[in-house]
């Protein structure tokens, strides 16, 4: 398949996005990357996550429904920790000193994933080619949900606005192990993305990680706190993650009238330049909510985010005001749903439109 490739135009829109950000952080002599804030937000949640664990595993509660209720409340913690600590760190943005980033960014390891590939198929692919079919692995959840016409569609996808926020619940633990290893073993991102070979340290990496999850998460658990109660335990951690993890990335790019790209209908060429698709495959959402805020690592900011994604997401609030105004200037629509609930609910509509056609 032929690459899809961006308009030659000179990026204009861009350009003066850029003017608008570098101002901002000189008017107020602030660094691009996390502050005080951010550190803070790390130690909580951090702590949050060894206590839940400890508590879990070495002081498990007498009682059934308070352990399960930890259990996903770990879960949730476990996916705020992608969002704030992870994804900034993956992303070169937490701090102005690389090891800093590498360290954060390696938390996905520590739970379960693969920042090496995270930063193939997130950072490179789909910050690149957003909602471009067969390009951006995180619009790929085919066979069993479709995001777009360009997807084969089948009898049951009639149905996928009502059991796709469970099949959403089990998308993590399929992300840390499935996909995980079909990327090392085919040695690609996405269907038409093959990825550089891994050196021996990332190899290393991979598996010695691989392994301290499965103990930490599963086998010491077991050792403690019982075979049967790790497993229920864990499957509500790992559901609650998955449903907040893939709820979040969904609400930003899988909704109505962001646009779609399929190179076999639309050809391989887009028209806009860069920054103009971004805008245009991406939503905001709950801006306005410090809890989400806080808890979501600003990707309810996410087009600020796929605009300046080197820029650590404590930033964006400001940043938000300032890049709707130069939308504005450009008749670009800057597409925002004021509420969490009425982004779900234009992500399930959506969800059953294309469903259905």
């Amino acid at each position: 398949m032929t690459q899809t490739t961006f308009a030659k135009t000179p990026p204009v829109f861009f350009q003066r996005l850029r003017e608008v950000t570098e101002a901002y952080f000189k008017e107020n002599n602030l660094r691009k990357t996390g502050d005080a804030r951010l550190y803070w937000k790390t130690a909580i949640l951090l702590t949050a996550l060894v206590g839940l664990y400890v508590l879990l595993v070495f002081f498990t509660p007498a009682s059934v429904w308070i352990s399960l209720s930890l259990c996903a409340l770990l879960g949730l913690v476990v996916a705020s920790v992608g969002f704030n600590v992870m994804h900034d760190g993956a992303h070169g943005s937490y701090s102005r000193r690389k090891w800093v980033n590498e360290v954060m960014g390696h938390s996905l390891n520590l739970l379960g994933g693969s920042v090496h590939f995270w930063k193939l198929k997130h950072n490179v692919n789909h910050h690149t080619f957003t909602n471009v079919e067969g390009m951006d692995d995180d619009i790929d959840i085919k066979p069993w949900v479709r995001v777009h016409e360009g997807q084969p569609r089948y009898w049951f996808h009639r149905f996928q606005h009502i059991y796709g926020l469970f099949l959403y619940g089990l998308t993590y633990l399929f992300w840390i192990s499935y996909n995980d290893l079909k990327k090392y073993i085919t040695g690609k991102i996405a269907d038409n993305t093959r990825m550089k070979p891994m050196d021996l340290k990332e190899h290393i990496i991979f598996w010695v990680t691989k392994v301290f999850y499965v103990s930490v998460f599963l086998v010491v658990p077991m050792f403690f706190a019982g075979v049967v109660p790790t497993l229920v335990g864990y499957g509500v951690m790992v559901f609650v993650t998955g449903v907040f993890i893939a709820v979040v990335f969904q609400l930003a790019h899988v909704v109505e009238h962001a646009e779609f790209v399929d190179p076999v209908m639309d050809g391989s060429n887009i028209e806009s330049e860069w920054a103009i698709h971004q805008v245009a495959t991406t939503a905001n959402f709950a801006t306005r909510n410090k809890m989400w805020n806080w808890l979501f690592g600003g990707l309810n900011f996410q087009v600020e985010h796929h605009l300046f994604p080197k820029i650590s997401h404590v930033h964006y609030p400001e940043l938000n005001k300032r890049l709707k105004q130069v939308c504005a200037e450009f008749n670009i629509n800057y597409r925002e749903f004021p509420t969490f609930r009425s982004a779900l609910w234009s992500h399930l509509v959506y969800l059953r439109q294309v469903g259905m056609a």
